[in-house]
């Protein structure tokens, strides 16, 4: 039986991390997660799509968030406790997977097969993909990078124990401004594919 790959990649805003998890899903033909986790939750669940994706990835409103009953009324929080149950069913089953953010290194922590990643970029390199992507200014762009990256920051260490970024709680820290995207994946792949000979 193939043993299980899955591959967590959490990312600083223009680094181009997302775009490196689906190049890296499509070299080992396994499903690729980001923002279309919430389509499968949704399915599963039997809810609206809409209702869950403008609470993707955000942390909880603490200022008028409560426990009833032991369930909370923060749709922030059950989104993630969703998206955090859909990703342990599928590690559960036995299945392999590239996933992007969703505090994944953390939720699936001990599962075999897990690799994670963090990508991070160098602050002038990462401003020019914001201008690119978006049509912003420079000033616009610096202004995205802060604050994307302390939502994230914000979520994933509301559900962590350990920092959002910090090069040793990650497998691997990979700085994608030097090759791109294509010559970070193939790092990343040469240390996946090395990992996966010696799990065998």
């Amino acid at each position: 039986m193939k043993k299980p790959l899955i591959i967590s990649i959490g990312r600083e805003f223009g680094s181009e991390g997302h775009i490196i998890g689906e190049v890296l899903a499509g070299r080992f033909d396994i499903p690729y997660f980001d923002n279309n986790l919430l389509h499968h939750v949704a399915e599963e669940k039997n809810i609206s799509h809409e209702h869950l994706v403008k609470y993707d990835e955000v942390p909880k409103n603490k200022l008028i968030s409560r426990k009833i009953r032991g369930m909370s009324n923060s749709p922030q929080e059950n989104i993630a406790y969703m998206q955090f149950d859909f990703l342990k069913k599928m590690a559960n089953e036995g299945k392999s997977f590239v996933v992007v953010g969703r505090c994944a290194e953390a939720v699936l922590k001990g599962t075999p097969g897990l690799i994670s990643i963090f990508v991070t970029g160098n602050k002038d390199n990462k401003t020019h993909r914001i201008m690119e992507t978006h049509n912003v200014s420079k000033k616009e762009a610096h202004k995205m990078m802060k604050q994307m990256d302390q939502k994230r920051k914000n979520y994933h260490n509301y559900y962590c124990e350990h920092k959002w970024g910090h090069c040793h709680c990650y497998d691997l820290s990979i700085n994608s401004s030097y090759l791109g995207v294509e010559g970070t994946a193939d790092m990343l792949e040469l240390y996946i594919r090395k990992r996966m000979e010696e799990n065998s």
